[in-house]
């Protein structure tokens, strides 16, 4: 078919020469892009049809095909599910016509059609008619950012790159420092193998010490006659000498601190007590050394004496709580009652203060002690909401002076703080039953967690207390023992394992004043066990003693020393006194004698005989005159003059 000269007829507006791009449905006209917009802001074609003229060449079809019935159109609109429906799909049970349950309301399409004709229109003669050039557009933008992307891909890959190399130098580092740590490592570990042999042989100097503590002087004196030998600190590069380090003051102090750890013994029971009123033990507040408080899962609060006998009740222990109840330094019982306050009941065991009221509602108090050394009181909370845990301070005044929840890192400390106590350096010692033993210093620092032995072993901690010697002591609930730590987080030994009469330890106390430990369990145990692991109270009183008279004898040394020194000097000035004297007196001697010789040589020798019968004669005169004499000293006068 030729079409080369075929004509082609353009299509004009009906009121301009523009090209038609509308039609006017209720006129009928065709319509520019001018004309159009004219007609439809005119008052009267304001309501007038007004569509694109593609739509006059194809028309879309009005009535559209059911997509689960192909033979079915659309003729209603289902409002609650928002999709239109055919006759078939009406006469379904899932869209019937009046159903009864309200489901499903249909309504005609053709209504629907009209309340979103402005809709329809809006995307037929616009969004279509602008969606090829916005698609042009769109495929340039593509092309640019295509480019773009290109370009910053390229970037992302230098920098890469630069990053690869950095983490390689920066892991090259890494290992080095870690094994120059492992070097270091070994050369402690060598360091610590001679410090331990210097206190195996300062052992021995302990003993030799114990031994003549009547004689610290020659103590001092034999260690200062020993070869102690240097160690070198190759870390900071100089060397110290243990001869110049062991002053006597410091002497003493380190062999005091050397003997307090042979004071553990074997722990031994030294009473059973089975208290009447309680089904176990939950928690021990000790009173004096045969006074406790004890409280079990049922709410009771009983003082008790090593007898078993029931002194006085508190009828208003909280329920939820675990260590909820301490003794102050009047030895008043501080409890938390069933409204979550703190109460005090004084000695006169008839007068109840609340000193503390709960003003938190969304945390619990668990646990309270009071603080030995400052008279404050610390109590454990548990959020329930968030499952958090926190420690407040409270001083002697009933005010909120700190409180310690969470690492400086960010990190919660506590979740549920069951137990809590205080160590003798001020540390804040907590039994968190969903953590571990967490501790902290009188500031609120995280010092170190313990989790059990080997670590993180499933350590379920319960009560907890510290002894004399700044031990914590801990109830594990995983293995029915009471573990010991130093203050500084170190196992040292299992104090209980099992022991007969407590088959489950879940309360400590410790007593101060007798150093015995008070141990109850739970699970309807109704025996309580008083324990001493400490045998040596009165070797350390006396190795105190020892320590003192040593220093009263250093110092009485020091004092002899001192006036020996003084006395040196003193001799010293008076052998200068006596020597000046001795050279005046030898120079007035020797002026007389100058004088005398000149005498001499000024008399004449007649004059001298005369002088000297004189004297001989004075002479036989007193001998003979005491000779008749009958005094008992003639004859010691007459050896005497004799002698002359």
């Amino acid at each position: 078919m030729n079409t080369v000269g075929t004509a082609y007829k353009v299509l004009q507006c009906s009121n301009c020469p523009g090209n038609t791009e509308y039609y006017c449905k209720s006129c009928p006209c065709d319509l520019c892009l001018r004309c159009k917009e004219k007609h439809v802001k005119d008052l009267k074609t304001e309501e007038h049809n007004v569509g694109t003229f593609g739509e006059k060449i194809n028309p879309i079809p009005t009535q559209e095909i059911c997509v689960r019935h192909p033979n079915k159109v659309y003729e209603k609109y289902c409002e609650i599910c928002q999709i239109p429906v055919c006759v078939s799909c009406s006469e379904d049970n899932s869209h019937r016509f009046g159903n009864e349950r309200g489901l499903h309301r249909l309504l005609n399409i053709n209504i629907k059609r009209q309340q979103h004709m402005e809709t329809i229109h809006t995307i037929r003669s616009e969004a279509l008619f602008y969606r090829p050039i916005l698609l042009a557009r769109i495929k340039a933008d593509f092309k640019i950012c295509h480019t773009k992307v290109m370009l910053f891909q390229s970037q992302m890959i230098r920098k890469s790159k630069n990053l690869k190399e950095l983490i390689d130098v920066e892991q090259h580092n890494f290992f080095f420092n870690v094994f120059c740590d492992i070097d270091i490592k070994i050369k402690c570990l060598k360091q610590a193998k001679e410090m331990d042999k210097l206190l195996a042989g300062l052992q021995k100097y302990v003993q030799r010490y114990e031994q003549s503590a009547v004689r610290p002087i020659s103590f001092i004196s034999f260690i200062k006659r020993k070869h102690l030998p240097f160690i070198y600190l190759e870390l900071q590069t100089y060397k110290l000498s243990m001869a110049k380090l062991l002053n006597k003051e410091g002497l003493v102090q380190s062999l005091c601190e050397i003997n307090i750890t042979q004071l553990m013994s074997a722990p031994e029971i030294q009473k059973s007590i089975t208290v009447r009123g309680v089904h176990d033990y939950k928690h021990i507040s000790c009173v004096t050394s045969d006074r406790a408080w004890v409280s079990d899962h049922k709410n009771n609060l009983i003082l008790t004496n090593t007898t078993g006998v029931t002194l006085h009740y508190v009828m208003d222990l909280c329920s939820s709580s675990y260590g909820s109840h301490t003794v102050n330094s009047e030895n008043e019982l501080i409890y938390i009652n069933r409204k979550f306050n703190i109460n005090k009941l004084l000695k006169d065991m008839k007068t109840t203060t609340t000193i503390i009221k709960r003003t938190d509602l969304t945390s619990i108090p668990q646990c309270v002690t009071w603080s030995p050394c400052t008279g404050d009181l610390l109590i454990g909370m548990h959020n329930t909401y968030t499952r958090t845990g926190k420690v407040t301070r409270y001083n002697q005044s009933g005010q909120l002076t700190q409180t310690i929840q969470n690492h400086k890192k960010g990190w919660g400390l506590f979740r549920q703080p069951i137990y809590i106590t205080e160590n003798n350096n001020g540390d804040i010692v907590v039994s968190d039953v969903s953590i571990s033993v967490v501790v902290t210093d009188r500031c609120g620092r995280h010092r170190f967690s313990y989790n059990g032995r080997p670590p993180n072993s499933g350590l379920q901690p319960h009560g907890i207390c510290t002894d004399a010697l700044s031990h914590i002591l801990v109830c594990d609930g995983a293995t029915d023992t009471v573990q010991m730590l130093n203050k500084n987080g170190r196992f040292l030994t299992y104090l209980l394992i099992r022991p007969s009469g407590n088959i489950c330890p879940h309360s400590l106390s410790y007593n101060v004043n007798t150093h015995c430990l008070w141990v109850g369990s739970l699970f309807n145990n109704k025996t309580m066990a008083i324990y001493r692991y400490i045998e040596r109270q009165n070797v350390l009183k006396n190795l105190n003693q020892a320590t003192a008279d040593l220093m009263e004898s250093i110092k009485k040394f020091e004092l002899v020393r001192q006036r020996r020194k003084n006395r040196s000097h003193v001799n010293q000035a008076t052998a200068d006194v006596k020597e000046s004297l001795s050279q005046n007196i030898t120079t007035e001697r020797d002026k007389a004698t100058a004088k005398y010789d000149c005498l001499l040589i000024s008399m004449s020798p007649s004059m001298i005989l005369i002088v000297l019968l004189c004297f001989v004669s004075l002479i036989l005169f007193c001998f003979f005159s005491n000779l008749f004499s009958p005094n008992s000293k003639s004859i010691k006068q007459y050896k005497f003059l004799t002698k002359c």
